[in-house]
């Protein structure tokens, strides 16, 4: 172990961090991660369960003159985003992540780093093989398949956890505690169009938007950075109204809670318009490179003619298409008036993709208000409808309502107070976490969610911050030795 990491501090968490970075873990995927939590349990005489739905329990009993306190859960999800950079060969299902140190951070080469959660699951794993520290009763929870739709936690049954604080893992902010999450919904639209000749005197052409940085859905929504789709569908529908374009393809993003960061079309244009067209796609191109400067600096807008020898869709459905994604509300919809900062309501245009004769979308909606989550999805519904979509709603997932009288919040203000001297930064966060689930089956439950600092989840520039890991554990240590008795 620790070949590339085991010299970091704390060597016990970054080993276990190491070994998550060897095991493929995908969402839907996270099998064999699984089976490493199980044997680390098995190793070092611990309990441990699993539920119907694979989610595993490791229990610990508490170090002598502890056994009064209050039992504490840690909680984690095995899963990860994986995304990589389109120049990258990676198959997420059998390679491993390239984790390397530049600087204060760790990063993987060209492909999401699985920080998120994994930094969080070993820092649990570090606790429970631990033999050096002192707290009470504890609980290791590692849930499945959190990053599809939660979907592990919400499978969790009452009765499989005893604890009753949870400590999420799975926060991204050195410095910051977590009090409140948004709760999320997917949109899922589908066109269906009527394959068509190829028009006589046409030129097929390759569209492109590549370069941009992409991101987590929530975390990242208010940052101003590019959407992949709306910038190719923007330019579609320029291109239609102009030249009369016919569609054979468009493609872009590939995960529903990450900002897409490259969309691919394939379009056919009159031979009369192609230098035309290219003319006015360069153009574009250097009008959105200005404008995104800034946020987006290596976005790219590209067009090539291609040999294409596909069918076009019909132009009823090439209209509503593309009319109405390039019309649909993208990015934040409103900000909170109690928490300054924090994004309330959001939307992100996530997935599109051509398969046979059907263009698949998918869009995902949060809010930290259910009613505001509920209103963006139907206004966004609705807009699809209009444009003879199919249009099916998620079942999604509830918030976690702020609560700044919480027990644990006191207990963990105070302990950052003596050991840094200052006052922690106290949140809520524009994204799912798996708090407000478990809180619905475990009501009673205190809970509270911190973390290292993280930046660009869900994305191939993901990347921990080194120090702020070892100031994570210590503090999570100190909690666990000062929590309450009953």
């Amino acid at each position: 172990m620790g070949e590339k990491l085991g010299h970091l501090k704390p060597e016990l968490l970054w080993n276990h961090f190491e070994e998550i970075c060897k095991i493929p873990h995908p969402s839907r995927k996270e099998a064999k991660l699984a089976e490493y939590v199980v044997s680390v349990a098995k190793k070092n005489n611990l309990e441990s369960a699993r539920d119907e739905f694979g989610n595993v329990v490791i229990r610990k009993q508490a170090t002598p003159g502890k056994e009064n306190l209050i039992p504490i859960v840690m909680q984690g999800h095995l899963d990860m985003v994986a995304e990589k950079n389109s120049d990258v060969t990676h198959d997420f299902d059998k390679d491993p992540s390239q984790c390397y140190i530049d600087g204060d951070w760790v990063k993987a080469k060209g492909t999401t780093l699985g920080g998120d959660n994994g930094i969080g699951v070993a820092a649990a794993l570090a606790i429970m093989e631990s033999k050096d520290l002192e707290h009470g009763p504890i609980e290791a929870l590692f849930t499945l398949d959190e990053e599809t739709g939660l979907f592990g936690a919400q499978a969790l049954k009452p009765g499989f956890l005893s604890g009753k604080i949870l400590m999420n893992l799975d926060s991204e902010e050195d410095g910051a505690l977590y009090i409140g999450c948004a709760g999320g919904q997917n949109t899922f639209v589908k066109f269906r169009f009527n394959q068509k000749d190829i028009p006589s005197k046409t030129t097929a052409l390759e569209l492109k938007v590549t370069g941009l940085k992409g991101g987590h859905s929530g975390l990242d929504i208010n940052t101003g950075r590019g959407n992949a789709i709306k910038l190719m569908t923007r330019l579609l529908h320029e291109l239609n109204y102009t030249f009369g374009i016919r569609l054979v393809s468009i493609n872009g993003g590939s995960k529903h809670n990450a900002i897409p960061r490259e969309t691919f079309s394939v379009i056919r244009v009159a031979k009369k318009f192609a230098a035309e067209t290219l003319a006015f796609i360069e153009r574009y191109n250097k009008i959105v490179q200005a404008e995104s400067a800034t946020v987006e600096p290596t976005l790219t807008v590209t067009a090539s003619e291609t040999k294409s020898k596909s069918k076009v869709m019909d132009k009823t459905t090439t209209k509503n298409l593309i009319d109405s994604l390039y019309s649909v509300p993208n990015g934040v919809i409103k900000m909170s008036a109690d928490i300054p900062g924090l994004v309330e309501t959001s939307t992100n245009l996530a997935v599109v993709v051509t398969k046979g004769k059907a263009v698949e979308v998918t869009l995902s909606q949060r809010s930290s208000v259910e009613s505001e989550k509920h209103d963006i999805s139907n206004a966004i519904a609705a807009l699809f409808k209009l444009a003879k979509a199919e249009v099916v709603q998620g079942d999604g997932y509830p918030g976690w309502k702020p609560d700044i009288n919480s027990p644990v919040l006191v207990t963990m203000k105070n302990v950052y107070n003596q050991m840094y001297g200052n006052e922690p930064a106290v949140k809520a966060i524009h994204a799912g976490l798996e708090c407000g689930i478990i809180k619905e089956r475990y009501p009673d439950m205190d809970m509270i969610s911190f973390g290292p600092t993280l930046m660009d989840v869900h994305s191939p520039d993901e990347k921990i911050l080194i120090s702020t890991v070892d100031k994570f554990w210590n503090l999570l240590a100190a909690v666990l030795k000062n929590i309450p008795t009953n």
